[in-house]
């Protein structure tokens, strides 16, 4: 058995007679594991039944889930599941008929997949992520077998109070304004101080962050819109299928490995009109993440890729090539302030001419969070700036035309 932390066994006690559980809080807190944990005693307790795990990006999922958790379990518990699992479809088959199916919802097979079965438990991983959309959609899917009770898992790092899982776990209220039920929909927060398995140097680390960074990954607090270049209401959705003019990557790279993520956004641009399409960004090797450019660049048959030059100048366009030499890889260089850089991009949100084709979560975060005095990077917002300039020309708010400094353009 899995010799559980103070704050886990707390959170084991919530199942108890409540069909939807939030644990949120900093990194390293011992969530995701203890939250596995629960979906495999589930799957050998429960003979027959189907388990879930999903995530936005099977990528990510198989990442975080299947190399990582599941193997720490392993080496925990004794119990391997390895030699359960078809890698094909990516399910573990128990041998009392059980199934731990892992899923990404970034691709409509995986999906369509996903809603041929029924599930005992669905446990959405990474949530801030998420839209509450497909949240609700494969929640549908939730159908246990008579005897067994159907749970609904969820974990996070806090975002900003504007994510629907705030709404819904704190506030109390859904989307649409109805209430919560009140012997439902809990939550507890798990921090990195609360598990006595984290190293006092992980501790120390994230104590040297930026405020913001501390608020989310050590105190797993929730933030706040503070930034000063977006307004939330600002971003508008439109999810029409449309025939692209033109479509572009932009990339900001991580000036570390293993440090901040990687920027990787997708635009489109029609007439005078331009979409957000897609957000890629991740943590990863260069190696990674330049094998995601080239996932999301045949995904949207992209014509460019926008590239940051300044940390590793020409390696960067070098390790995208390696990755798939027939990528399009133009690199720019930012002479010019982030806030000063971004203006334009913020005027074209305020005048009603940049669209999501579905909300991004952690890149409006990002946007709409923003300051001057911010110290994280905001690799998210400096891929979208990347990307929306080589389309836009980076016009100013006055219309005024601005040099784009584009090298091999």
């Amino acid at each position: 058995m899995l010799d559980l932390t103070e704050k886990q066994k707390e959170l084991y006690k919530l199942f108890d007679g409540c069909s939807t559980i939030l644990a949120e809080g900093g990194g390293r807190s011992g969530k995701t594991i203890a939250l596995v944990w629960s979906i495999i005693l589930r799957a050998i307790n429960h003979s027959n039944t189907d388990h879930l795990i999903a995530r936005l990006r099977f990528a990510h999922v198989k990442q975080s889930i299947v190399y990582q958790t599941i193997p720490k379990l392993q080496e925990l518990t004794g119990i391997k599941l390895d030699q359960w699992l078809n890698r094909s479809d990516f399910f573990y088959s128990l041998p009392n008929g059980s199934r731990i199916w892992i899923a990404g919802t970034d691709d409509k097979e995986r999906v369509e997949k996903i809603l041929g079965n029924e599930y005992a438990t669905i446990f959405f991983n990474e949530v801030s992520q998420m839209t509450y959309d497909t949240v609700e959609t494969l929640s549908t899917r939730l159908n246990p077998p008579k005897g067994v009770n159907g749970k609904r898992l969820l974990d996070m790092n806090p975002a900003a109070i504007s994510h629907w899982a705030f709404k819904i776990f704190h506030e109390r209220k859904f989307p649409d304004g109805r209430s919560v039920p009140e012997n439902d929909y809990k939550w507890i927060r798990l921090n990195p101080s609360d598990n006595p398995n984290v190293s006092k140097q992980y501790l120390e680390t994230l104590s040297e962050m930026s405020a913001a960074k501390r608020k989310r990954f050590l105190d797993g607090e929730w933030g706040e819109d503070l930034g000063t270049l977006w307004k939330r209401d600002w971003i508008k959705y439109d999810k029409t299928e449309n025939h692209w003019q033109k479509v572009v990557i932009g990339v900001d790279p991580s000036g570390s490995v293993g440090g901040d993520e990687v920027g990787i956004i997708a635009c489109g641009k029609i007439g005078n009109e331009y979409r957000v399409l897609d957000d890629y960004s991740m943590h990863g090797t260069p190696a990674e993440w330049a094998a995601a450019v080239v996932e999301v660049y045949k995904k949207w048959k992209a014509d460019v890729v926008i590239a940051e030059s300044n940390f590793g100048g020409d390696m960067v366009s070098h390790t995208i090539r390696t990755a798939d030499p027939s990528v399009n890889v133009k690199l720019t260089h930012s002479s010019r302030g982030k806030i000063v850089r971004a203006e334009p991009i913020s005027a074209l949100y305020e005048r009603g001419l940049v669209k999501h084709r579905e909300p991004f979560m952690e890149l409006e975060d990002e946007l709409c969070s923003y300051t001057e005095e911010t110290k994280d990077s905001p690799n998210r917002m400096d891929a979208l700036t990347f990307g929306l300039s080589f389309l836009s020309g980076q016009n100013h708010i006055s219309g005024q035309p601005r040099k784009v400094e584009m090298q091999g353009l």
